[in-house]
């Protein structure tokens, strides 16, 4: 059995994509610092969308044409979070779903990045409901890429989806980036789910 001790886990320093993939609980702190970003990868847009029914945009979220251009790489604990946590709100029919869609917009910086890897593991009040594991291939240095993502999502019990709309935010996801085996990045999500006028 792998062994998780969050204790350890805040001074380790290397976690591997297979250890990200036994992970059973969302993480307690970030597993790399932002300095890890050796590549200066930066995403610059993001958006969710519906893949049946009205189809609709649920998220977009853009980077201001007047944010600093450098990717930040040190900023105390008790900030991580503005960097590095988003909450969402999505209507409740969206627990319904069967798929959905994404597309990231990033920038590399100066060095080319052979393999991108995300590793994206979805919880609620701590149990594993979901795991996804996705690749892209070799990026150039300096260069835009769009990353288009369709995910496949976990069917749900009448009482969970109940349980999930009733509990805004415990529901969690932690998203790991890697570049070969070294993560280079990892977020963390929290979801809200209510009726949208």
């Amino acid at each position: 059995i792998f062994e998780r001790s969050w204790g350890a886990m805040a001074t380790r320093k290397d976690w591997t994509p297979e250890e990200c993939l036994a992970l059973t609980s969302p993480t307690e702190g970030y597993l790399c610092p932002l300095s890890a970003n050796a590549y200066g990868i930066e995403f610059l847009e993001f958006r969710i969308r519906e893949m049946e029914g009205e189809r609709r945009e649920l998220y977009n979220v853009k980077k201001p044409e007047d944010a600093p251009s450098e990717p930040i790489v040190d900023v105390p604990p008790e900030l991580e979070d503005q960097y590095r946590l988003i909450q969402y709100t999505f209507p409740t029919e969206f627990l319904k779903a069967k798929t959905i869609g994404t597309s990231l917009v990033f920038a590399v910086g100066a060095k080319e990045v052979p393999s991108f890897r995300m590793i994206e593991r979805h919880y609620f009040r701590g149990k594993l409901l979901k795991s996804f594991d996705f690749t892209l291939g070799f990026c150039m240095p300096n260069s835009k890429n769009t990353w288009e993502v369709i995910y496949t999502l976990p069917a749900l019990d009448p009482e969970m989806e109940k349980a999930m709309i009733e509990a805004p935010f415990e529901s969690k996801s932690d998203s790991f980036y890697f570049v070969g085996n070294k993560m280079v990045m990892h977020n963390k999500a929290e979801y809200r789910y209510e009726d949208i006028e």
